[in-house]
């Protein structure tokens, strides 16, 4: 069980608590922040990590302790049994969150924090959401982590871990799958059962029940969620939350408070922050990797590709979440679903230029069936959104200017919506967006096959077969 740095006075907290909850941490760090206010974080001053010494306050999961961490902890703290017995009043985390909307992620980080003490816990992916691992060493509070290990990760994602253990004098509390479940799993459906039938299923067993046991022992957490994460399901998360989805130690709807620091700090300010203060970061980063979960479901992503787009790449677009923020989706499907319906509302659309031909079913219907056409096509079916469709739009845009006048028609067609199931039947639509080309004497159009979305890349595909 990982208790990461602690402050080296004991650690308080102003919320009324029954005498029998009541925890004392011990002094197992070599951090010294004084009693102070959000305003003075910038105060905090950090001692030599030579000295530190680790230490273990009560266990949120159920696991045996560590030996190696266990030290004896602080002497029990006598409170009055009048203020024990209050109620704690229902707090309006929205209120909370629109008061916090503009602070900085280390003031957040300091909130939470010193909120809940040893109730919350940094959730830890192995990517670059070490920078709430950093953030928490900032405040010189105390702070926990926990990771899914989910058995399937990375061997460069196991060597991070290890080094961010090291670099933190901390020890990460995994949780693990049910050992019954992945074999059954396995057992039934095989090693890799979610390329022909979706991710969910195996997420599900080695990812969300794991984080329900986890999150059953916890008040809060700590995730780095991000809203240019996912424009589809990220898009408008706060930085305070009661979690839709899970359920905390107290039980029942609203028991779960979820903390997301970064919720308004961009992917570049990340990457600027974590390199400025020389942080850790997995080595899959420098192989083109940007979203790191499980090995068989993570690949690199390619320029202009959306940082989600390397993961379950062969699905839809809107599935990219795996359960752990499932409580996101419904964001998501009301966008969806007004997108697939021209005649509830109009929307932006994509590829809005002359040099483009939007084509109907009726007009992508007759391209198909010509045998010999006048010139060829190349067609994009897609969603407007579909965030890897909004990210290849400029390099789909300078496609038709340059092949305007060429002898090449350049198209697209929407294929969400009711003509989803269409064009996944006749236009060999797997995920979106998919390009076509449709060559001069075949009605069979070709597929494009790569991740590369770039306008070179597209050019070079159109001049091969034209």
């Amino acid at each position: 069980m990982a208790l990461a740095v602690s402050s080296s006075t004991p650690f308080t907290t102003s919320r009324s608590v029954p005498s029998q909850e009541l925890i004392k941490v011990s002094q197992i760090g070599s951090y010294k922040p004084s009693d102070r206010g959000l305003n003075s974080l910038s105060t905090v001053n950090i001692s030599s990590s030579s000295s530190r010494r680790r230490s273990l306050v009560k266990p949120v999961f159920a696991e045996p302790k560590r030996n190696d961490s266990v030290v004896p902890q602080a002497a029990s703290t006598v409170i009055n049994p009048e203020v024990a017995s209050q109620k704690e009043e229902t707090e309006d985390f929205e209120k909370l969150a629109k008061q916090l909307e503009n602070a900085s992620p280390l003031e957040i980080m300091d909130k939470a924090l010193e909120k809940y003490g040893n109730d919350i816990a940094i959730a830890f992916s192995g990517a670059e959401d070490v920078v709430l691992i950093e953030y928490a060493r900032l405040t010189g509070r105390p702070f926990r982590v926990f990771s899914l290990d989910t058995g399937r990760l990375n061997p460069e994602t196991y060597q991070f871990f290890d080094a961010v253990e090291k670099q933190y004098d901390i020890r990460i509390e995994y949780m693990f799958p049910d050992a019954l479940e992945v074999q059954g799993l396995v057992r039934t459906k095989g090693l890799f059962s979610f390329y022909e039938d979706g991710h969910q299923e195996c997420c599900r067993v080695r990812k969300v029940r794991p984080l329900r046991r986890a999150l059953k022992g916890l008040k809060a957490w700590i995730t780095g969620q991000r809203k240019d994460q996912s424009p589809g399901t990220r898009s408008e998360i706060p930085v305070v939350q009661a979690d839709p989805a899970f359920e905390g130690l107290d039980g029942g709807p609203g028991s779960l408070i979820k903390w997301n620091p970064v919720a308004n700090v961009n992917g570049g300010d990340i990457w600027n922050f974590l390199r400025a203060m020389n942080v850790p970061v997995n080595s899959l980063h420098s192989q083109g990797y940007v979203s790191i979960g499980c090995e068989p479901c993570t690949r690199a992503v390619l320029p202009g590709q959306h940082e989600r787009e390397g993961r379950w790449w062969w699905e839809d677009a809107k599935a990219k979440e795996c359960g752990l923020h499932k409580g996101n989706i419904k964001q998501e499907e009301g966008v969806s679903a007004q997108s697939a319906s021209d005649s509830v509302t109009k929307e932006n659309d994509l590829f809005e230029t002359e040099s483009i031909v939007t084509l109907s079913r009726t007009g992508i219907e007759n391209l198909t069936k010509l045998e010999n056409r006048k010139e060829p096509w190349i067609v994009v079916l897609y969603a407007p959104w579909c965030q890897f469709c909004q990210g290849m739009e400029e390099s789909y845009v300078q496609l038709g200017e340059k092949l305007k006048d060429s002898g090449v028609k350049v198209g697209k067609f929407r294929a969400d919506g009711d003509q989803k199931e269409y064009a996944q039947k006749e236009l060999q639509l797997g995920s979106l967006p998919t390009i076509l080309f449709f060559p001069k004497h075949s009605s069979q159009p070709i597929k494009y096959p790569s991740e590369k979305r770039d306008v070179d890349s597209l050019m070079a595909f159109v001049n091969a077969l034209r």
